[in-house]
């Protein structure tokens, strides 16, 4: 029975991270579309992402589950999950339209920058956020993901933050960003991160958690 929660815990989780980016990006690209005159992204960038990302979240199911959520069985809940992605998916939107703004009219990037800003900012947000997503708690303090969920979220970020460095990385269209753009992209990633937890926590008393 525990098992059983446990694991669909776990499929929650991976449900409403997947629904919530997927929904996130597509606005994203929606908007660059609108004001950008070349592709945010290039194709074969954007499928490195995801396989990037999908890889980070092979280590889900080993993920731990809160004891409050083990305490009883938990209904299969559609229209929760609706509302989380109509929620917490537009809030990545926004930090990608600051990432635009920033590569644009902070760093002047020619659409190669751009697309290697943008692939950075995507990959790092969509990478860590299941560690906001996870747990109705304050992650890292009051709920600790499994060692084998940090390690392939770390080892992920790692990968696509060495890429464009590589001689790798002209395959997909990277070049090398301007190294203060990295000060910008933590602060991006660290303002989202922050962003999402305290709307989850509101999401959590408003709709109730699952």
């Amino acid at each position: 029975m525990l098992e059983g929660r446990k694991t669909f815990g776990n499929i929650l989780k991976y449900i409403k991270m997947g629904a919530s980016s997927n929904f996130g990006n597509m606005l994203s690209m929606t908007g660059a579309s609108l004001f950008i005159p070349f592709l945010p992204m290039l194709p074969i960038q954007i499928l490195l992402n995801n396989f990037l990302y999908d890889l980070s979240q092979v280590a889900i199911p080993s993920d731990n589950v809160d004891e409050e959520f083990m305490e009883r069985s938990r209904p299969w809940n559609v229209s929760y999950i609706k509302k989380y992605m109509l929620i917490i998916g537009p809030i990545s939107s926004l930090f990608d339209f600051a990432t635009f703004g920033v590569l644009l009219f902070l760093f002047r990037a020619k659409p190669d920058v751009f697309q290697t800003g943008w692939f950075l900012e995507s990959l790092c947000t969509q990478t860590l956020v299941i560690h906001i997503i996870r747990t109705g708690k304050i992650p890292f303090i009051q709920s600790r993901a499994s060692s084998f969920l940090v390690f392939t979220s770390i080892y992920i970020v790692t990968i696509g933050l060495v890429i464009p460095f590589l001689p790798l990385g002209k395959y997909f269209g990277f070049v090398q960003t301007p190294p203060a753009y990295f000060a910008a992209l933590l602060l991006i990633v660290g303002a989202y991160l922050v962003s999402v937890h305290f709307v989850k926590v509101w999401f959590i008393r408003k709709f109730g958690h699952e």
